[in-house]
């Protein structure tokens, strides 16, 4: 498309990673899908980290050539990944949004402790939010966390499910209730844990249909206590915390969907064109140009609402004044991987639900999850309705 939001830095960017994730990524991306190679991801975490692409959220700690890096750039990171493999795009994503609350609200040294590492490539980390009877609303959260004054340490005990680089993080961004006495959102606390930290176990990791290679499951905090300065922000003040990872997390999903959407209507245009069907091409055939049709105006509206959101960022707009931008980028960008997906997989037929024959199953099988991560679809429709009509509260 025509990408109006995109300043020459910009689009000069989008080739640049585009060239770097196809040397480093894409040799590695069928390992990943088919052998769950979690030493490949590694690798091309760490490159990514001493390439610099791991800072551009933070442009105090940037060094590269983007003169003003922001949500933009690590959007088209997360897109170009997630077109040539989503699950490893899944675990970049979930470090990048661990390392979003250390560097806004950690102490120095713990924010030096965690963060740099998570940026140099060699570390990621995991955010713990969802339980078994909490997931976007966090009203019902039953994790725990407690300051024992005498040990000058907080104490948290809960358990957390659905968790992305569970067993593999060295640091875990976690929410819990310090007053249980008052409404959730305003006795919420977020707190960095250490991996290792003993009372920290992992009860099983899921097998999921899709996004093979990345490590999810489920963690259990027994008693974990951390030292005094592992706060992040200040107590009971978490919610607020969470509302900006969340803002940040559903742009970067909006990226997410677009690679996956973009990777499989490139599969479905090749085989349109190429594909002899009763003497004419496949493409010329009105059913099928209707569904190419359909998915390249979908991809555009994506693209232009997801890059929207994230200028919006860039310029300095974030919490409420945001959240109906981000919830429709999010939502658009997801539902057109489903659709591009499932499309996709139309036009080639018996070809596009076999592995032997290309990547569509996969992208069908990787694109499903993507309305019920981070939010699910029906959570982003009530942030849209809430904010257009402001007078009354949608019943979810």
């Amino acid at each position: 498309m025509q990408d109006f939001f995109m300043s020459n830095e910009d689009r000069v960017f989008r080739s640049e990673i585009r060239d770097f994730l196809q040397r480093e990524l894409a040799p590695h991306a069928e390992a990943i899908e088919r052998d769950e190679d979690w030493e490949a991801v590694k690798r091309v975490v760490r490159a990514l980290g001493q390439a610099g692409y791991m800072r551009l959220m933070f442009p105090d700690l940037y060094q590269g050539s983007l003169p003003k890096p922001g949500l933009t750039h690590a959007t088209m990171l997360s897109e170009e990944a997630a077109y040539l493999n989503y699950a490893f795009e899944t675990t970049i994503a979930t470090a990048l949004s661990c390392a979003f609350p250390l560097h806004a609200y950690a102490q120095p040294e713990v924010r030096e402790r965690f963060l740099t590492p998570i940026l140099d490539g060699t570390a990621i980390g995991s955010i713990c939010m969802t339980e078994p009877n909490v997931g976007s609303d966090s009203a019902g959260m039953e994790t725990r966390v407690r300051f024992d004054s005498t040990t000058r340490e907080w104490v948290i005990d809960g358990f957390k499910r659905y968790i992305s680089n569970a067993t593999k993080s060295d640091v875990y961004i976690v929410w819990g209730i310090t007053d249980p006495d008052v409404a959730p959102q305003k006795g919420m606390t977020a707190i960095a844990v250490p991996a290792g930290t003993p009372g920290i176990s992992f009860p099983r990791t899921y097998d999921f249909m899709g996004r093979r290679g990345c490590a999810v499951g489920e963690v259990t905090f027994d008693n974990v206590r951390v030292p005094e300065d592992h706060l992040l922000g200040e107590e009971n003040k978490g919610f607020r915390i969470m509302l900006g990872a969340f803002n940040f997390e559903r742009v970067i999903l909006g990226g997410s969907g677009l690679g996956v959407a973009r990777s499989a209507f490139d599969i479905a245009k090749a085989h349109a064109q190429e594909r002899d069907s009763f003497g004419q091409k496949l493409g010329q055939k009105q059913l099928i140009w209707d569904m190419i049709a359909q998915m390249s105006w979908r991809i555009d509206a994506a693209e232009l609402l997801t890059y929207r959101a994230a200028k919006m960022y860039d310029a300095g707009h974030d919490g409420k004044e945001l959240m109906r931008e981000a919830a429709q980028a999010k939502l658009v960008s997801t539902e057109t991987a489903v659709f591009c997906s499932d499309r996709t997989v139309q036009v080639l037929g018996g070809d596009g639900v076999t592995r032997q024959f290309g990547r569509a199953e996969q992208i069908y099988r990787d694109a499903r999850a993507l309305p019920i991560v981070g939010g699910s679809s029906e959570m982003a429709k009530y942030l849209i309705a809430a904010r257009e009509m402001p007078a009354i509260k949608p019943n979810l």
